[in-house]
């Protein structure tokens, strides 16, 4: 009764989203409320000649007498199929939380020979099965390809998107439920998608000020323990309230993220800079090769040489330089970049010296 009078103080109040707060359930999860992947692997037929050659996929001719010797037809072993229409592939599908046996999910075939195609191809019943070793899905159905190949007697060839992967929507059936412990714990953990200790904190007191003191205690920077109904019909009915929470969200560390190989430079809004000088200029050095031809003189006895001649300038351009103040925002510190017309390399230059200075006030991340 307790439980149900606190549901419905919910409802009557509601939640006052501010323009900067976030539904709980945009920046949290529950714990053990997860998805869990699964694999399997199997034969696509009817291929229209695009399959795998057997020649060079010897597993896809031992899978194919398999799967003929349980249905009474026994090959030589001496004798080996030539399977045209006919690919090995791997399959995954993702079994989301709390599923039934009896539903549908999607899986994905990925061609593991060297099959050209699986376009027009069926899957054949195939196990999936999780980390744990034991089937939880079984699948089969006509693959669904978006890419196609078209090769010409002269060897060109034009290939759109990938042929060699296909999906099939619902193509597995459920045939064992993931247990979980969320109907049986005494509390209910939610963890937040980016760990922060003030987000932490504000989560519980805007759960706390609404149900009560201690509902809701933080664990560390990302879970917060909270205090759920027994029962699981309420405790449904309770968190599909308590996901509407409102939470402002901490400001994140400041950072500067670097990435080298497209020059591509991220920087926070929280990033400053202390009092510095920055000067950047650039030296070039260019070598070029001539060819110069000595021709002897008339009638004498000498043979005409050809000799090289090496040519090198050296050519700095002026050093830029300009002063950051204390407190410098992200905007003053790119508009002082730009203004002296400098690259991306050379601001990631200039961010890897303040920071190796110490003035830079902010985690500098290069990937």
């Amino acid at each position: 009764m307790k439980c149900q009078k606190i549901i419905l103080f919910i409802l009557l109040t509601g939640f006052a989203m501010t323009a900067t707060a976030q539904r709980l359930k945009d920046i949290s999860s529950v714990q053990g409320v997860r998805s869990n992947y699964l694999v399997g692997y199997g034969l696509v037929v009817g291929l229209d000649g695009t399959g795998d050659q057997t020649s060079q996929t010897p597993f896809t001719v031992q899978s194919f007498k398999n799967m003929l010797r349980q249905y009474g037809v026994e090959i030589p072993a001496n004798i080996s199929p030539q399977l045209k229409n006919v690919a090995a592939v791997s399959l995954h599908a993702e079994l989301p939380a709390f599923i039934k046996p009896g539903q549908s999910i999607d899986v994905t075939a990925s061609s593991l020979g060297n099959a050209k195609s699986l376009r027009g191809g069926s899957l054949l019943m195939a196990p999936l099965k999780a980390a744990d070793g034991k089937t939880y899905a079984v699948a089969q159905g006509n693959l669904v390809v978006g890419g196609f190949g078209i090769s010409g007697a002269d060897g060109s060839k034009v290939t759109v998107n990938i042929p060699s992967v296909g999906r099939i929507p619902g193509g597995a059936i459920v045939e064992r439920a993931v247990p979980n412990r969320f109907a049986t714990e005494e509390r209910i953990t939610l963890n937040l998608n980016r760990g922060d200790f003030t987000t932490a904190k504000r989560v519980a007191a805007s759960i706390n000020k609404i149900l009560g003191p201690k509902t809701a205690v933080a664990l560390d920077s990302v879970s917060i323990s909270v205090s759920a109904p027994a029962e699981t019909n309420q405790r449904v009915e309770f968190l599909s309230y308590l996901e509407s929470l409102p939470v402002e969200q901490g400001e994140a560390a400041a950072k500067v993220i670097v990435n080298s190989r497209t020059g591509t430079i991220v920087i926070s809004s929280s990033v400053t800079v202390m009092p510095a000088a920055v000067s950047h200029g650039s030296l070039t050095v260019t070598i070029t090769a001539e060819q110069q031809v000595s021709q002897p003189g008339a009638l004498s006895a000498g043979q005409t040489v050809a000799t090289r001649k090496d040519n090198i300038e050296v050519a700095q351009e002026d050093a830029r330089m300009f002063l950051f103040n204390a407190g410098v925002s992200l905007d003053e510190l790119v508009r002082a970049v730009n203004d002296v017309g400098a690259a991306p390399g050379d601001l990631i230059a200039i961010l890897e010296a303040l920071k190796q200075a110490g003035a830079l006030n902010a985690q500098l991340v290069i990937i």
